[in-house]
């Protein structure tokens, strides 16, 4: 039988439900697994050993080195992990990935005779499994089983592909030309850039061994030709990870640089070795014909053994990749943490948003105190800086909604919740400028002129300000630690704040009536008091959410829940009182002197 297009056609075809198969069965383990996979690499990384665990562990799972490494370049770019806790994940998953060829052996084999038997060969249950796999999904009706149905399809499909694979190149055994082919590949060198090769444009170690392992079925690979295609494999598959890189911040880089240096170094080590003993002492199965187990043998040994070696120089590999992207000048943007790898995961998409919010809450805070500092000392405050913060708000609004919205697969209704109450304080945030920002305006415009408050109108300013920025502090600290201790206390001081705003407009108003102010000044100082107070509303609807979403509230209602669920309790009475004592008792004081 000769080897023609139909066969090339065929162990296309065959590679293509290869990959299929794996990445099915990968994404259903991944789903099924929910979030905890993720979620737990993401805190056990506290040591190079437990992150190596983990990092195997995870990749054991979802069958895929690649994808942990992808996972692990968005950890460190969103600044959840950092590049030195990353390296021992990288190491993990390079032994994890020795799995799916571990599992790829058992197929093939000849008949025994017995029907039972035959039906148990990897290649002949792979149909029966797919079957189950099928029906499960006909019968599914929750997200959960369809994910467990997946898992079984792509099982069977990853061992028919493979079967495919092998009956497609099984002619390729009586051509002298693939034999010849592969002697050339004997050479260390060319068979290593075939390996990388291959990988790289597939993007996946897994299936290009799982290619090698269909050919060996040939007889006519042998342990010289395979062992630097395989080193040449664990190169090609750093591609993933530098593409995941690709715009990311410097440790991202940096975190794909290890990956990359971790095989490349060990595949050089390796090749020395190899090579010296063989030219020295010789290995006595060298020119033989390497078969799957084999191939999977020396895939396993060559990543556990780089793990062992590179396992005490962890710190290396950081200096040499830290060396290799070396440190920019320019402030990486806080908006990074919205890692579009995270979209498919909605607990950690979720988490980063809400980290993106937090500083979001930072940022209006500090254009607060930017905006009303200068009311009382004189000096003009850093418009620069001004400018740039209500820019990051601006575009922060609109990313952090852009990215809430096309998370993937949210099916708790806490996640649902989580993410209204997130939109809901995006925009709340972003509002809490826009007032900073006419308080900031004004500020310059009545310094510009040449006007000034009169002594009892800028104690009540101040007082006013004070106040405010008390229940600012209370409501970025309340959302930032989502501690709902601190929220609870925003509402009764927003309480005091509407009290001092229709108090200090009145007190205004019987100044002018007095000419103890002209019309000018007591525009500039209405206006601002107004802002004032919606600053105030606005940090009273997000504490409100952040309460809201600790009780487990079905929807975010702020009027009802501050009319019914808390402003009749004996603590909202306390607050209230304690409030009133500390601000409304200073405006009464400035009343008395005039």
């Amino acid at each position: 039988m000769d080897f023609d297009v139909l066969s090339i056609v065929q162990l296309i075809g065959g590679l293509a439900l290869f990959i299929y198969g794996m990445t099915t069965m990968g994404k259903g383990l991944e789903r099924a697994a929910g979030s905890k996979l993720e979620k737990t690499l993401e805190k056990m990384t506290g040591n190079v050993v437990t992150a190596l665990l983990m990092g195997m562990v995870v990749t054991m799972v979802i069958q895929s080195s690649s994808a942990t490494t992808v996972m692990v370049v968005g950890f460190v770019n969103a600044g959840i992990m950092t590049l030195k806790q990353s390296v021992g994940v990288i190491l993990g998953a390079n032994i994890g990935t020795t799995v799916t060829a571990q599992i790829l052996r058992l197929s093939g084999g000849e008949g025994s005779g017995n029907l039972f038997m035959d039906l148990l060969k990897p290649k002949n249950l792979a149909y029966i499994i797919v079957l189950v796999g099928v029906i499960i999904m006909m019968l599914a009706k929750k997200r959960r089983t369809r994910d467990i149905a997946d898992i079984f399809t792509g099982f069977g499909i990853l061992f028919i592909g493979m079967s495919v694979m092998e009956g497609a190149v099984a002619p390729l055994a009586d051509l002298p030309q693939f034999a010849d082919l592969f002697a050339a590949i004997s050479n260390p060198v060319l068979g290593v850039l075939v390996g990388a090769g291959v990988t790289a444009i597939i993007q996946s170690s897994s299936a290009s061994v799982g290619i090698l392992q269909a050919l060996s079925t040939t007889g006519a690979i042998t342990y010289s030709a395979a062992i630097p295609i395989i080193l040449g494999q664990n190169i090609g598959t750093c591609i993933t990870a530098f593409l995941s890189s690709v715009g990311g911040s410097k440790n991202a880089r940096r975190t794909a640089m290890v990956h990359f240096y971790f095989n490349l170094i060990g595949s050089i080590l390796f090749l020395i070795g190899i090579y010296a003993i063989q030219y020295t002492v010789g290995f006595s199965f060298w020119d033989n014909a390497i078969d799957k187990g084999g191939i999977a043998n020396f895939h396993t040994l060559f990543n556990l053994t780089c793990t062992v070696l590179f396992l005490p120089f962890t710190g290396l590999l950081v200096k040499l990749a830290t060396a290799s992207v070396p440190a920019e000048e320019t402030q990486e943007d806080p908006l990074a943490k919205l890692e579009p790898r995270f979209l498919t995961t909605p607990s950690l998409a979720l988490d980063q948003a809400q980290r993106c919010i937090a500083d979001m809450g930072d940022t209006a805070k500090q254009n607060f105190h930017l905006a009303t500092d200068p009311l009382f000392g004189g000096a003009a405050a850093n418009e620069e800086i001004f400018h740039e913060h209500e820019a990051f708000l601006d575009r922060a609004e609109v990313e952090i909604g852009r990215y809430l919205t096309t998370i993937h697969n949210i099916r708790s209704v806490d996640q649902r919740r989580q993410m209204a109450e997130m939109m809901h304080s995006l925009s709340d945030f972003e509002k809490i400028g826009d007032y900073a920002q006419n308080i900031f305006e004004r500020a310059d415009e009545f310094r510009e002129a040449g006007l000034s408050f009169s002594p009892s109108a800028m104690q009540e300013l101040r007082t006013m300000c004070e106040a405010v920025a008390e229940v600012l502090d209370m409501t970025v600290d309340g959302y930032d630690n989502q501690a709902v201790s601190t929220a609870r206390m925003v509402e009764p001081l927003e309480e005091v704040v509407d009290t001092m705003k229709e108090r200090l407009k009145s007190r205004h108003i019987e100044r002018l009536g007095r000419n103890e102010c002209t019309m000018q000044t007591g525009i500039h100082f209405l206006d601002i008091v107004h802002d004032l107070e919606k600053i105030s509303d606005h940090c009273s609807n997000i504490a409100i959410y952040t309460i809201q979403l600790a009780e487990g509230a079905a929807e975010f209602d702020t009027h009802a829940y501050v009319k019914q669920a808390y402003k009749e309790t004996p603590q909202f009475a306390e607050k209230l009182k304690f409030y009133q004592d500390k601000y409304l008792t200073k405006i009464d004081e400035v009343e008395a002197m005039e």
